[in-house]
């Protein structure tokens, strides 16, 4: 019997470093980050409660999709194309910018589907 505890032990304690592993990429997004998601979110569909629940919940999923090296990456990408000229031109065309654009896109749409529908 005593064997049979020390296999559950084990795997417990597995399951658990597994599920920390999980919850520390999860949460490796800054709170700053997180809270500019939001009001953003809310600044674009309305500012109520409601919203707020459903603009928390977006960033929750893209957060569990995508790591946020990724996620800044795309956001300076989408930021510095909005540059006029030559200098926009490198950040909304290249490789590079539009496969991690179209990264966050997939997790903005996967949002979508989780929180606003």
């Amino acid at each position: 019997m005593y064997r049979g505890m020390t296999g559950v032990l084990l795997a417990i304690a597995m399951w658990s470093a597994a599920g920390g592993a999980a919850a520390q990429t999860y949460n490796d997004y800054p709170t700053s980050a997180r809270s500019d998601y939001v009001f953003a979110c809310m600044k674009a569909n309305g500012e109520t409660q409601p919203m707020l629940e459903r603009c928390s919940c977006s960033i929750d999923v893209i957060a569990s999709l995508l790591p946020y090296d990724k996620y800044l990456e795309a956001e300076t990408f989408l930021r510095m194309g909005q540059l006029t000229g030559e200098a926009g031109v490198l950040f909304r065309t290249s490789e590079q910018a539009n496969a991690a654009v179209s990264d966050l896109r997939r997790a903005q749409a996967e949002s979508e589907i989780r929180c606003f529908e």
